[in-house]
């Protein structure tokens, strides 16, 4: 039984700009972690080859230490690596490729593909046939050479490409490089391991997604795995196992507010969140003073706890009740203030005008208090 670790699009180097500074940055450190996990993995589960679909490096221009930590972050596995470039590091003539060849950061046991050659182990029965990436975007399917490649009876042919299987996939994905759908059997292939899609996903049988090792967006598309293959003999269907490898969890939460039990029922949810967690969660409907403050409080909690929590209150109005005008005791300008920023939801500014008048109460609040105490003297 010959046994293969399938992943694709590490994306190392990948800048997180929407987060703060200080967790973009546990985020992008946390891919270099997948390709440790990566490689701790393949020594656990003694398998014979690993195979990298692409899309190993998020950009051509990053820095030379990147370059060397990745590398480096493979030493856990010292059997063999097949890796080719994506569209985000295709093989250019002078790309991040051609650095790490003078850096002298590729150990022996990794083999980069930066041409169509096979690349054949003879102790493990395989012929891999790689279709690198040579610029960012091709419209010529470069998996069609594949059938053209005679290879000994003995051998398992594994396919290793980049792009998009037509007909498959969703039609914004990151790169539209064509490979055809009945790829595996007309090039008699007992495997063909793709990259690109960020999520793990079954084309048919013998034709895999991997997916990215460490989820890298909120799209619910099944990423932070990777694929365990067992082939025993050419011609037999292998047996693909998913194994787990992200940390953080990106979820991507909705929810409507328009009674006061919604605000506690988002509170509690947002109680559940730890560490390795990473939110957007965007909230819509209506809500008064005291439940403003309420989901506030909630927010704010909710981020000292996860790793990330990004709030959208752009579509959440804030209606005051009466009771809440009454009091701020707003009277005469700060009434009407109050007046107009209420009414000015309903415009172009709405999102700014709900900014401020949250937090005028916030601020009128404080005045109140600070009177209140006075007068208790």
């Amino acid at each position: 039984m010959t046994r293969i670790l399938h992943t694709a699009d590490w994306q190392i180097g990948k800048r997180f700009g929407m987060f703060d500074p200080d967790d973009g940055a546990l985020l992008a450190e946390a891919r270099f972690d997948a390709v440790d996990r990566l490689a701790r993995l393949a020594t656990e589960h003694r398998v014979d080859l690993v195979l990298v679909a692409g899309d190993v490096f998020d950009a051509q221009g990053v820095a030379d230490k990147t370059i060397l930590r990745l590398f480096n972050a493979m030493a856990a596995f010292a059997g063999p690596w097949v890796l080719i470039p994506g569209n985000h590091d295709a093989a250019l003539a002078e790309s991040v490729w051609t650095r790490a060849e003078r850096l002298g950061a590729i150990p022996t046991n990794v083999c980069v593909c930066v041409d169509p050659t096979p690349v054949i182990f003879d102790a493990l029965r395989i012929a891999v046939l790689p279709a690198p990436l040579n610029q960012r975007h091709t419209h010529a399917d470069l998996t069609e050479g594949f059938a053209a490649i005679d290879t000994a009876p003995s051998l398992l042919r594994i396919g290793l490409a980049h792009g998009s299987v037509q007909g498959i996939l969703a039609d914004d994905i990151d790169s539209p490089n064509p490979i055809a759908v009945d790829r595996a059997t007309r090039a008699r292939l007992d495997y063909l391991a793709l990259g690109d899609w960020h999520g793990t996903k079954s084309v048919d049988p013998r034709t895999w997604y991997a997916g990215t090792p460490e989820a890298d967006r909120f799209r619910a598309n099944d990423s932070g795995y990777a694929l365990q293959v067992e082939l025993s003999d050419p011609g037999i269907l292998p047996v693909v196992t998913r194994i787990a490898t992200g940390r953080y969890r990106w979820q991507s939460v909705e929810a409507a507010v328009q009674i006061a039990s919604d605000i506690e029922r988002i509170a509690q949810m947002l109680d559940t969140f730890g560490p390795d967690d990473v939110v957007q969660l965007t909230l819509s409907g209506q809500i008064d003073l005291a439940g403003h403050r309420r989901l506030q409080e909630a927010i704010t909690q909710a981020q000292a706890r996860a790793r990330s929590v990004r709030a959208d209150l752009s579509a959440l109005r804030l209606e005051p009740t009466s009771d809440d005008i009454e009091a701020l005791q707003a009277d005469g300008y700060l009434g009407d203030v109050v007046a107009d920023l209420r009414a000015g939801q309903d415009g172009p500014d709405a999102e700014t005008c709900r900014d401020a008048l949250a937090l005028l109460a916030g601020l009128l609040d404080e005045r109140r208090a600070r009177h209140g105490t006075r007068g208790s003297r």
